[in-house]
């Protein structure tokens, strides 16, 4: 296993507790260890030996993609990572030359990109740095273990540590109720965060709430992987669109099998039976998901899961901060799973944390949530915008985003044809290059051009270096 040693601050806190073990907990836990002599993570569920899906992370069961800014940031965080995950079976694939992109039902020309992203499913991700951050000195992880609330000073302005209880019938046993010491705590539990609560319980100011209804329901399936699935290509993305809020994805992932889901929004809804995910596939644009459910042999039963809204918490504009409280991951800001971000978000987010505390640790909780948020603007402007795109979305759009939406809406067109102008969507997507860098002055000509040698939608005139 490669070290994960680097050069690091000089240890001015003593101990630091993480709640949640997952992507987010462990990446934070990792950039923990270079700042503090101890690091607890804590979870409630009762940890896995192997990759298994677990209670506490529903949607591990889901369709999971490691985007290409994720596995640079992961690879960064705990060097050799993405081989590893290789090794362990996940594919890996040049995103732009080894799938298939349907937008807004055209398809994104096919090119090699140097884009290069991981299929894998979460509990593998979740099983590999969990190994990593348990051989780190100095860290422990106590599964079995609910967090009560949080310890505090007398005057209520800084943590002292967490309040937890061992869960009945854990690992940890039936002790009572105890209180673990910190200097600093990292709420990365995810979706069902209890910081707000705790916050409301020690008399400080609440964040604002920014949500974006996105209305969600998506099933997944995994199937064998055959040779002469695909073509031999990894992966196929259908974005589904105003008018067509259908859509789905197949993706090679470890274990020889392709994992497939199928999304609906507002009021659509996947079905889970043999022959409705066949009609329902077979609506989409593009044949590739209907085919491989047609040929591929099930491996599983579907799995159903709801995701009712993108979520952002603006800890960044309270005007006091809880001392030693931070809160990062998904507990922070949740974005519509279709994006599939928030793996990678996480991931710059403890890089993000790690560089500010070999700055110090003065102030670190408002310095903290002000960096978080711009590195969150990015990700958040694509999904929530994404959704924005859709007239059942409520939600702010000024006079120009009707431009922006006409102009991007033949810059998905014009991508079938020009492979600079689908490199680019797609680096945007996985967060290599910012947003603005579809609107160049270089890239509207492009999209002038290439628009005019667009098929219509659904047939995305199929050019790829094998087929023009």
């Amino acid at each position: 296993m490669a070290s994960t040693a680097r050069p690091g601050p000089a240890r001015e806190r003593t101990h630091a507790v993480v709640i949640g073990a997952g992507v987010a907990g462990l990446a934070v836990a990792r950039v923990l260890t270079d700042a503090c002599e101890r690091v607890t993570v804590i979870d409630r569920d009762t940890l896995p030996t192997a990759p298994a899906p677990r209670r506490g992370v529903p949607q591990g069961r889901q369709l999971h993609t490691l985007l290409a800014r994720g596995a640079l940031a992961l690879d960064e965080l705990f060097p050799g990572f993405t081989d590893e995950l290789v090794a362990a079976g996940a594919s890996r694939a040049d995103t732009q030359g080894d799938a298939h992109w349907y937008l807004d039902g055209h398809r994104a020309y096919r090119a090699p990109s140097g884009l290069i992203s991981y299929g894998a499913s979460r509990p593998l991700v979740e099983q590999l740095l969990r190994a990593r951050v348990a051989a780190l000195a100095g860290v422990g992880i106590r599964d079995s273990t609910e967090v009560l609330g949080l310890a505090a000073a007398p005057d209520r302005t800084r943590i002292t540590g967490v309040r937890v209880r061992p869960r009945s019938g854990g690992a940890s046993g039936d002790a009572g109720e105890e209180t673990l010491g910190a200097d600093l705590v990292v709420d990365a539990s995810g979706r069902g965060s209890r910081a707000l609560t705790w916050l409301e319980e020690l008399g400080h100011p609440l964040p604002a709430r920014t949500r974006v209804r996105a209305d969600v329901v998506y099933v997944t399936r995994r199937f064998r992987r055959e040779p002469h699935h695909l073509g031999g290509l990894m992966g196929v993305a259908v974005v589904g669109f105003p008018g067509m809020p259908r859509g789905g994805a197949l993706l090679a992932e470890e274990d020889g099998r392709f994992a497939v889901v199928l999304v609906g929004q507002f009021g659509e809804e996947p079905p889970t039976d043999d022959e409705g995910m066949l009609a329902y596939a077979e609506s989409l644009p593009g044949p590739d998901i209907a085919e491989l459910l047609r040929t591929a042999e099930p491996l599983d039963r579907p799995v159903k899961m709801r995701y009712p809204a993108s979520v952002r918490h603006h800890y960044e504009k309270l005007g006091r901060h809880l001392g030693g409280f931070l809160v990062a991951g998904d507990a922070l800001c949740s974005f519509n799973p279709a994006y599939g971000q928030g793996m990678t978000a996480a991931a710059q987010q403890a890089i993000l944390l790690r560089k500010l505390l070999a700055e110090g640790t003065d102030d670190l909780p408002r310095r903290f949530f002000r960096a978080a948020a711009r590195a969150v603007d990015t990700p958040w402007l694509l999904a929530a915008g994404g959704d924005l795109r859709f007239p059942e979305v409520e939600g702010r759009r000024g006079p120009a985003d009707g431009l922006l939406d006409r102009y991007l809406t033949r810059y998905r067109a014009a991508a079938s044809a020009d492979p600079v102008l689908a490199r680019t969507f797609l680096a945007v997507a996985h967060m290599m290059e910012p947003p603005a860098r579809l609107m160049s002055p270089g890239h509207v000509l492009r999209v002038l051009r290439a628009a005019r040698k667009a098929g219509g939608p659904g047939t995305g005139r199929p050019r790829t270096p094998a087929a023009s």
